[in-house]
């Protein structure tokens, strides 16, 4: 029996990793997405199938250099966005009247400024630390499909007689 939570619930299983037969494996995961899919199309009981990859890596790639310039074009644009939504939240929930058009462009524009000081000035604090702009990608090396081992003989069958397509 498990422990109830302080809410009266119990708690959420913890994660597992799949198992059973291997029935693939591949270099990329849209090798395995696209042997899945034809499963799939073949009218395969395809929850019984997991793809796993295997050997994880954090892949960062730098895109350049940051400057104070970048900082603040990237705090306006994230500042406009949210300036805009508050913009037409405002404009949602009020009567309709001719400034309308004006309160949202006024709430882009403020946003907007408030988001280029707020750029500059995290930037400005950590110039000394991180210097640069980038992306992050995980990445694995290869994906395996795990497959119930009591369909692995079926689901072979049917790749056989649905060959991929080029």
């Amino acid at each position: 029996m498990s422990t109830p939570s302080a809410f009266g619930r119990r708690s959420a299983p913890q994660p597992s990793l799949p198992k059973g037969d291997v029935l693939g494996t591949y270099d990329t995961y849209p090798e395995a997405q696209s042997v899945v899919d034809r499963l799939s199309k073949a009218d395969f009981d395809v929850k019984q199938l997991s793809i796993i990859g295997n050997d994880l890596k954090t892949v960062e790639r730098v895109t350049g250099k940051l400057t104070y310039g970048r900082a603040a074009l990237a705090g306006a644009a994230s500042g406009a966005w949210l300036g805009l939504f508050f913009g037409l939240v405002l404009t949602i929930f009020s009567p309709p009247t001719p400034q309308s058009l004006s309160v949202m462009g006024a709430a882009l524009l403020i946003g907007a400024g408030f988001g280029m000081i707020f750029g500059i000035v995290t930037y400005a604090i950590n110039r000394r630390r991180r210097d640069f702009t980038s992306t992050h990608q995980v990445i694995a090396s290869n994906y395996q499909i795990i497959i119930d081992p009591t369909l692995t003989a079926k689901a072979q069958q049917v790749l056989a007689e649905h060959p991929a397509q080029s």
